[in-house]
């Protein structure tokens, strides 16, 4: 009995042992992607922020197409989502993000010289090869949730976001000191820099440990249930629809505030600044907000999110001083991320492992292919019925969004009881 005993005692203490070592490395890993994050994630403030006035730059004739490269960028990631979750599936995620970067490195330096060599048309192509890129890079919270425990799922995912802040910092300060680098041809010199950060992110992802080193198993290459039973899960839906309706929400109200801004007479100054402080309350709060969903629960970070975001559009109705736009879009943010990262907690509880890679891919497929969406119609909408009506539109999104809410709290109370 004594050696049972003392046997038994062994196996627990290993597995704690076990246990600790994999929180170790799941916190670790988690820093690892934030701060690739931070480089990778300032990759698209480029191709955004600079992606119109190149295409303008490159353009003879016809400037109406000049933000074309913006809107086929964003095409870019929701064709790139589905490819590289399959792609991690079968080499594991370190060597997956590392291609991601690879990519980025390759579309960076494909655009740079697209602008030297004056042409529109390899410009673009090379801006859905960065787009494409960036999308093994949105896999990154899903990689930091992957370990450690439920709890810390959430915390890994807002650590994951929190190096966004930094991005909003070095991808215009990136442009300012790199795109007069082949002067008198601009930003060239901004496009070669994104190649730079896509190298430097590709070495920090090249430490990632434990499971993230490792190649799936064929039993976890197999796939698990299929899709369509996934997708049946209320949970998963409820998911779905939250993080789908603040992302695009959030896609077409910032795409469209510095174009009302500026219809105002605000300036472009104004404007830039209002989507400085916008980034900055996308990301900002990804410190505490893991904690948040930790404290409260996950349907009540998101039920917030969806607040912020409908007084977003209030703010918005009441005036188009300077005040209203800047404090609309903070709130837009604040409520983005609230909403976005609620809702990307919610998706991990309805897979196992051997799962994720599909459900994750679909994902953003789904997500990201509804702000391509989104970003096209933006402008044209904003001509069309103008800033107020706009606004409007967020309404019925966080009305469905909350119904879902609602839905997934009145399910989980009938299981509970």
């Amino acid at each position: 009995m004594a050696v049972a005993a003392g046997y038994a005692n062994a196996m627990t203490d290993n597995l704690a042992s076990s246990g600790a070592v994999e929180a170790v490395t799941a916190r670790r890993n988690a820093f690892l992607l934030a701060g690739a994050a931070a480089f990778s994630g300032a990759v698209p403030t480029i191709a955004i922020g600079s992606g119109g006035l190149t295409g303008q730059y490159l353009l003879d004739a016809d400037k109406s197409l000049a933000t074309l490269p913006v809107s086929i960028f964003t095409v870019g990631i929701a064709a790139g989502t589905i490819p590289a979750a399959m792609l991690m599936r079968q080499i594991g995620r370190r060597l997956g993000f590392m291609a991601g970067a690879g990519i980025g490195i390759a579309g960076g330096i494909a655009a740079g010289f697209a602008v030297l060599a004056d042409s529109f048309v390899l410009f673009t192509i090379a801006a859905a090869v960065i787009g494409f890129a960036g999308a093994f890079a949105q896999q990154y919270r899903f990689a930091a949730a992957d370990n450690g425990s439920a709890e810390f799922r959430a915390k890994a995912i807002s650590w994951v976001l929190a190096g966004g802040v930094a991005a909003a910092i070095i991808g215009p300060q990136t442009v300012i000191f790199t795109r007069d680098l082949f002067a008198p041809i601009p930003f060239a010199g901004a496009f070669f820099a994104t190649s730079v950060l896509a190298a430097i992110a590709l070495m920090v992802l090249s430490f990632l440990g434990g499971s993230a080193r490792i190649a799936p198993k064929s039993t976890e290459r197999s796939g698990g249930r299929p899709l369509g039973e996934i997708v049946r899960q209320p949970r998963f839906v409820v998911a779905i629809v939250c993080a789908i309706g603040s992302y695009a929400l959030m896609s077409l109200l910032m795409t469209a505030a510095p174009l009302a801004m500026v219809g105002c007479g605000l300036g472009q100054d104004n404007a830039a600044l209002g989507i400085q402080w916008h980034v900055m309350a996308m990301f900002g709060p990804s410190f505490f907000t893991g904690s948040l969903i930790a404290r409260f629960g996950k349907e009540a970070i998101i039920g917030a999110g969806m607040a912020l975001l409908a007084l977003c559009a209030v703010i918005a109705l009441m005036g188009i001083e300077l005040a209203n736009f800047w404090l609309a879009l903070i709130l837009l943010g604040i409520g983005w991320n609230f909403g976005f990262i609620g809702a990307t907690a919610m998706l991990t509880e309805t897979y196992a492992s051997e799962e994720s890679a599909k459900v994750q891919g679909l994902n953003d497929f789904l997500v990201f292919g509804s702000v391509a969406v989104a970003s096209f119609s933006s402008g044209k909408l904003y001509a069309a019925v103008g800033w107020e009506t706009l606004a409007i539109f967020a309404f019925p999104i966080v009305a469905i969004c909350s119904l879902a809410l609602v839905f997934s709290v009145m399910a989980r109370r009938k299981e509970a009881a």
